[in-house]
């Protein structure tokens, strides 16, 4: 039997990169999934065959998870659609680099729209569901910034260190439930917004990975099928680190 058999997930931020993995992967363990992103493109279009070609039941959604109505709106079409949302993945983010002299308020508040409050956004839309089926995972993407701190990064930083507080409170709210809520954070993964990074930045960030390779999407999708599946029943309240040994 597959990991995921007879589960939903939801999985945010889907349409290319590491979200979009956690959707493949999710599927090829047997998993139905919801997915969202800002506008349905051809990347969301194409995302939608490949996870039907799997076998299962796909389905994209046109969302921006910053906005709590439109996250309210948009969870409510996907439990009527599918019946019921055993995983969430909390995957949408932004990045707006720059040096805290020169971040504009705009920089700040966009980051933490995005990053944070889309979080709350779709935990709170997601958890009426979970409380009724008295079981659910809700896997909070995170990064090693959030726990380390890096210059010129105190925007993204700052969000994903209140996912790590917002992941820990809310398993331990809803742990009576049967509800589990862990967070991800990845270290230096190669995807599109690492490759527009300069060629001598990216080999200086390898060579600090004792691993001595950046990472991959399928890495975090790999931890994200173990922690919604029932592997990790009684794993809740964690931050897990994918990231070669990087932040040791």
């Amino acid at each position: 039997m597959k990991l995921l058999e007879g589960k939903t997930g939801l999985v945010t931020g889907a349409a290319r990169g590491i979200g979009r993995a956690i959707a493949l992967a999710f599927a090829r363990e047997g998993a139905n999934v919801a997915f969202t992103d800002i506008a349905y493109d051809e990347n969301m279009k194409s995302l939608e065959e490949e996870l039907s070609s799997l076998g299962v039941k796909a389905k994209g959604y046109a969302s921006d998870a910053g906005d709590f109505e439109n996250s309210q709106k948009i969870v409510d079409e996907i439990a009527k659609d599918f019946g019921r949302i055993d995983i969430l993945v909390n995957n949408a983010g932004i990045t707006r680099d720059t040096l805290l002299m020169r971040m504009t308020e705009e920089q700040w508040d966009l980051v933490i729209k995005v990053n944070l409050k889309s979080v709350f956004n779709l935990t709170k839309a997601v958890q009426k569901y979970m409380l009724k089926q008295k079981s659910g995972s809700i896997i909070n993407m995170s990064s090693v910034v959030g726990v380390s701190g890096n210059a010129g990064q105190a925007n993204y930083a700052a969000s994903k260190a209140g996912i790590i507080g917002f992941t820990k409170s809310v398993a331990r709210e809803l742990g009576s439930r049967n509800i589990r809520c862990n967070a991800i954070a990845p270290g230096f993964i190669i995807t599109e917004m690492t490759h527009k990074l300069p060629d001598e930045v990216r080999e200086d960030w390898i060579k600090k990975i004792p691993l001595h390779r950046g990472g991959t999407p399928e890495d975090v999708a790999n931890v994200c099928v173990f922690l919604g599946s029932d592997l990790s029943s009684y794993v809740s309240g964690q931050v897990i680190n994918v990231c070669g040994a990087m932040n040791t």
